[in-house]
């Protein structure tokens, strides 16, 4: 599903370099859950800028899905991002002034997607136990709620991952276990799903976490599941 192999990316300002990632690989098969983690400055960021194709790396190979990210042109990438990465940020980014059902119809709509934008945005939301609030605006949902609609979003275009940058960090302990469950849920599923977190309870939940320090990769082990989120 996702190889990297010896990725490298080097941030220049000026005539300074500053390596962020050295020479990381990483495989992550079909059906997983990973959580990356590492302090502030480790490359956590950079390196999911990379497997979400915004931004390409100076050194490396990357393979999702079967094709060579490294490899394809701007156009290529917008396309890739749109139909085989589902994103879920920390801020949950949806649009004030439309319904959820709207928002989630987002993707399609960008996509020029037309055919039955509307009922996949409803099944996206079932999904995530909202299809009794398709049709209220953000400002009506829960902190929670909100979050579950950027995933129902991140869901429709039915993504060959999922990547979670922070996705519990402007939420309550309660909001953020909803969440965590959601997504443990998702991946028995079926879903391949890439958490990013500097939180060790966060990682809990996934299957396996990968401790990135430096812009290396300092440990990659499978772990027991978290039963519940503990703060």
């Amino acid at each position: 599903m996702i190889t990297l192999e010896g990725i490298t990316k080097v941030y220049r300002a000026g005539e300074v370099e500053v390596p962020a990632l050295k020479g990381v690989s990483l495989h992550i098969p079909e059906g997983e859950f990973v959580a990356i983690m590492g302090p502030s400055g480790s490359g956590k960021s950079t390196l999911m800028n990379v497997i979400g194709c915004l931004d390409q790396p100076t050194e490396g190979r990357y393979i999702l899905d079967g094709y060579d990210v490294s490899a394809l042109t701007d156009d290529q990438l917008a396309w890739i991002r749109n139909r085989k990465i589902g994103f879920v940020f920390q801020s949950f980014n949806l649009i004030p002034r439309v319904s959820a059902a709207h928002n989630v119809e987002m993707p399609l709509i960008y996509a020029g997607d037309s055919v039955q934008r509307r009922e996949r945005a409803m099944a996206a939301l079932e999904s995530v136990g909202l299809l009794d609030r398709a049709g209220h605006l953000p400002n009506e949902l829960s902190g929670g709620q909100q979050q579950r609609v950027a995933v129902a979003r991140a869901l429709v275009t039915d993504p060959a991952i999922l990547l979670a940058d922070e996705p519990t960090g402007n939420l309550d302990t309660e909001s953020s276990l909803e969440i965590l469950k959601l997504l443990r849920d998702l991946n028995q599923q079926g879903r391949t799903i890439v958490l990013i977190t500097h939180e060790a309870d966060i990682a809990a939940f996934a299957q396996r976490v990968v401790r990135l320090r430096d812009g290396v990769i300092v440990s990659d082990e499978r772990q027991a599941l978290a039963a519940e989120l503990v703060r």
